[in-house]
């Protein structure tokens, strides 16, 4: 197992009154043993397709062969989607220098672009600079019916149709969407398949958000050259306690999901994950999403926030120092000690840090990484810290999966459904309502 996962600055015994007490801790594991029947049950029945993809590898060469066809000859792979169609693929992306500072910039050809968010400036100038030729598109759409997807895909048709009226929009298109139902509409299916355009499957009981390791969240990783069966692997490795008969203190997303009930029981009504690493950035949006969509419900609920170290440490520490204690904290760090450029002693000493000297920046951000959840601690607040040695597509296939387990779990345990989001979909309704409206 590559997660480590630490909870011993989360109790109040640790870390003073604004710690979870003991009593709430146990209790709240005792509670959460008593819904693992249920998640093995959902494994075991087929009922909860999500946790049959992590040893599923029937898919994977379709899923190699639509990548290499996305990738021949193509300048750019823009994918279409927002949403849980969107960051599990960001996630995953990252690990090849996707939207990292500074780096993401010299990323090699083919260039990847995510389009998640609607923002008619941001089309209109990437359409005027994205060149169609030597473009591939892919559009998903769970339902097919995502106003944000269909949009972004007609603009882009259009586009075809006015610059490029020779070019066959099969070539330069793939659509990701649910099988069409008997008898049932599917907006996405019914705008592109006339154009001969092929599609993946998207699987039907896995809502976006739990994407990530499904098609919707592989496909853009073996395109940026990405080994998608080590995701499934790494996955796996996060599932497989959960489902084993045995003691609910040795299952990392059951003990994981034991402190948020906890916590949210002591009135810690903010969720904080900090995870140290630009290739982190948008996992921890990408939990947010997670967290907030299936949770936030009935009265119910936790707020997430997302951060990344060391930066944000200069950018909200002080509230979480000096604020209210209503927070639970996670860390997640990376092993980046000796990585990195070496800091030359005479500079060091010229710049006042005679201490840098013969260090890399691999140490600092090791050595801050470790301060941050004992300085959170020792201020009086509750912090879980998380660390994987290495970061790649086996330990964050790790890290998503017991993520998205431990947020299953604390559902179930709170009495939600942690899988619909019926209060989006009222407001996906209304949007189109008041378009059509004008």
């Amino acid at each position: 197992m590559a997660l480590q996962q630490n909870i011993e600055y989360v109790s109040e015994t640790k870390v003073g009154m604004g710690g979870v007490s003991q009593a709430a801790l146990e209790q709240a594991l005792a509670d959460v043993e008593k819904v693992l029947p249920r998640l093995r049950e959902d494994e075991a029945t087929g009922r909860l397709p999500l946790l049959k993809l992590p040893r599923d590898s029937k898919d994977l060469l379709g899923m190699s062969e639509a990548s290499a066809r996305l990738r021949k000859d193509a300048t750019d792979v823009v994918f279409l989607g927002t949403g849980g169609s969107s960051l599990g693929g960001q996630t995953l992306a990252q690990l090849k220098d996707y939207n990292v500072p500074g780096l993401g910039r010299f990323v090699e050809n083919p260039r990847i672009h995510f389009l998640d968010n609607l923002d008619p400036v941001t089309f209109d100038g990437f359409l005027k600079k994205v060149p169609l030729k030597t473009s591939r598109f892919v559009a998903i759409s769970k339902s097919g019916g995502t106003g944000e997807t269909l949009m972004q895909s007609i603009a882009i048709l259009s586009a075809f149709a006015e610059k490029e009226p020779d070019l066959n929009i099969a070539d330069h298109f793939l659509g990701l969407s649910e099988p069409r139902k008997p008898g049932g509409k599917n907006a996405l299916r019914d705008l592109l398949e006339p154009y001969g355009v092929k599609f993946l499957e998207h699987q039907t009981g896995v809502g976006g958000r739990y994407s990530c390791i499904t098609n919707v969240g592989l496909l853009p990783a073996a395109v940026v050259g990405l080994d998608a069966g080590k995701v499934r692997e790494g996955a796996t490795v996060a599932l497989l306690p959960a489902l084993e008969e045995k003691d609910v203190n040795l299952i990392p997303a059951a003990v994981g999901a034991s402190i948020h009930i906890a916590a949210m029981r002591e009135g810690k009504n903010v969720n904080v994950v900090m995870a140290y690493g630009d290739r982190f950035e948008r996992f921890t949006r990408w939990w947010v999403q997670l967290w907030a969509e299936s949770l936030g419900k009935d009265g119910k609920g936790t707020s997430p926030v997302a951060a990344i170290g060391p930066v944000d440490q200069h950018s909200q520490q002080q509230l979480y120092l000096g604020g209210p204690r209503d927070k639970l904290f996670t860390i997640v760090t990376v092993g980046t000690a000796g990585k990195g450029p070496v800091m030359d002693k005479a500079l060091s000493e010229r710049a006042h840090e005679p201490g840098f000297a013969g260090k890399t920046i691999g140490d600092f951000v090791a050595a801050q990484g470790r301060a941050a959840p004992d300085t959170l601690a020792r201020n009086g607040c509750a912090t879980r810290r998380i660390h994987l040695e290495t970061l790649d597509e086996l330990s964050l296939g790790e890290l998503l999966m017991h993520f998205m387990l431990e947020t299953i779990l604390t559902g179930y345990t709170m009495g939600v459904d942690p899988f619909d989001q019926p209060a989006v979909e009222e407001a996906k309704i209304l949007a189109k309502k008041y378009l059509a409206e004008g």
